[in-house]
């Protein structure tokens, strides 16, 4: 019997191959897991309402650690904790955006918001989340030295050309630790993959962090093991090393 019992997996570019669906293979070896006893649930920077659709194809009524941590779901539709983000902080970031003229998005409970869907109404919105997007590497950088002076967020990305912003101390790990107090478990007992720096905390956090083979550079220094890509079917690959216990 593994010593793992949850495993915590991203979406985008771990569990979903590059057309964003999920390959046989992991949804077999996924089901073999839970028929295990082993807890298998999403980590993700998505909002629960477009992960939802992957967790009734797999069946999954497990919890959802969504929007990087700002919610954490005990079940599909049953909400656990949630953390809202300033709404003076996505006012100043959306003048960053402007000013630098960037692609900017932002995860509310009302919906996704972006640079052609925006609302003037912001203190009537639950935030969750902003985004920015350049491929201009010297604005992205100066994007990222503004906001570390403020010294209120959580600075990771989910792409090398993007930045994601949360809560101070709102990350994939703490939304996992909540998870963890809720099943009676603890972290080291966790094996958690992703792809990209929104994946770093849990990674560092869990007692299995494994970097997916098409992960950024810097998330592959920091886990424990590097696994294969997206497109070779890498959850079911780490079921089976470290929840089975199979030599492949």
């Amino acid at each position: 019997m593994s010593t793992y019992k949850l495993l915590a997996l991203d979406m985008d570019g771990t569990l979903l191959d590059e057309h964003s669906k999920i390959s046989e293979e992991n949804a077999k070896w996924i089901h073999a897991a839970l028929d295990e006893g082993v807890t298998v649930m999403f980590s993700t920077g998505r909002g629960v309402q477009s992960a939802l659709p992957y967790a009734e194809e797999l069946k999954l009524r497990s919890p959802i650690v969504a929007v990087n941590g700002s919610d954490v779901w005990k079940e599909p539709h049953v909400l656990l904790k949630r953390v809202l983000m300033d709404v003076q902080l996505i006012r100043s970031m959306h003048e960053l955006a402007v000013e630098y003229d960037t692609w900017f998005w932002a995860y509310a409970v009302e919906g996704v918001f972006n640079k052609e869907k925006w609302t003037e109404d912001i203190t009537g919105i639950e935030w969750l989340k902003f985004g920015f997007y350049t491929e201009e590497a010297d604005k992205l950088a100066s994007i990222r030295k503004t906001l570390e002076s403020w010294d209120v967020l959580e600075i990771t990305n989910s792409h090398p050309s993007n930045l994601e912003l949360n809560p101070k101390g709102i990350s994939k790990a703490s939304g996992l630790n909540e998870v963890c107090k809720l099943l009676g478990l603890d972290m080291s007992q966790v094996i958690a993959m992703g792809d990209s720096l929104n994946d770093m905390a849990m990674i560092r956090a869990a007692g299995l962090g494994i970097a997916m083979g098409n992960a950024q550079e810097e998330l592959k220094k920091a886990a424990k093991l590097v696994t294969v890509t997206n497109n070779e079917s890498a959850v079911a690959r780490v079921i089976r090393e470290h929840i089975f216990g199979e030599r492949v």
